[in-house]
């Protein structure tokens, strides 16, 4: 009998969740991800395709960062996307698939173009990805009102839309740097756009 049994104490757990070292290390479960990815911490997957994290590596990981020694890339940039979708269904849709890609984003989602502008004012997205037909302020309107502002003038916009391009054109057209997609959305394209455009920001934080 092992002595933690004979004292009458639980052994200390040998693996965590992946939200568990999230919480633990600070950061998002995209960044834990990839630390795992990237072999900065010790983790293994269940039948189901949980990770199970090794907790003293997680405990090793936090002693490095407090002595201010913490591995180079520790924290992978996280890619901030915000999604204008009022329709129920293809929220779900955007959440649901994009929960299955193993990138370092975080994503919220917001049910118009007003919505929109008021998250944005609280904290600028680096990608927003927009209906066009959305109520109390619609995705022409948002995107109009972002180009006008100096600050925001070179944010990152992507539409998807079931509008044709007479339609649009109708309504006064688009910004020239606005990428267009029609519905269904198109995840395979978005997913390459997202995968681009982390790069590029990886790039810029090893200069």
């Amino acid at each position: 009998m092992s002595d933690a049994v004979q004292a009458g104490t639980k052994p200390e757990r040998e693996f965590c969740s992946t939200s568990e070292a999230a919480q633990m290390l600070g950061v998002s479960l995209g960044t834990v991800q990839q630390m795992v990815e990237n072999g900065l911490l010790d983790a293994w997957k269940t039948t189901g395709g949980h990770r199970r994290i090794r907790v003293t590596s997680v405990e090793s990981f936090l002693r490095k960062r407090q002595t201010g020694n913490p591995p180079q890339s520790a924290e992978p940039s996280v890619l901030r996307i915000l999604i204008a979708e009022d329709d129920r269904l293809m929220q779900a849709l955007y959440e649901k698939t994009v929960a299955t890609w193993d990138m370092p984003i975080e994503v919220k989602i917001v049910p118009s173009g007003f919505e929109g502008l008021l998250e944005i004012g609280r904290n600028t997205p680096d990608l927003l990805v927009a209906d066009l037909v959305m109520p109390d302020l619609d995705g022409f309107a948002m995107i109009r009102r972002l180009r006008a502002d100096p600050s925001l003038a070179h944010m990152d916009i992507i539409v998807v839309t079931g509008l044709t391009p007479s339609d649009i054109e109708e309504q006064g057209g688009l910004p020239e740097d606005v990428l267009i997609y029609g519905k269904p959305i198109p995840f395979r394209e978005l997913k390459g756009y997202i995968q681009a455009k982390l790069v590029q920001i990886q790039r810029r934080t090893r200069v």
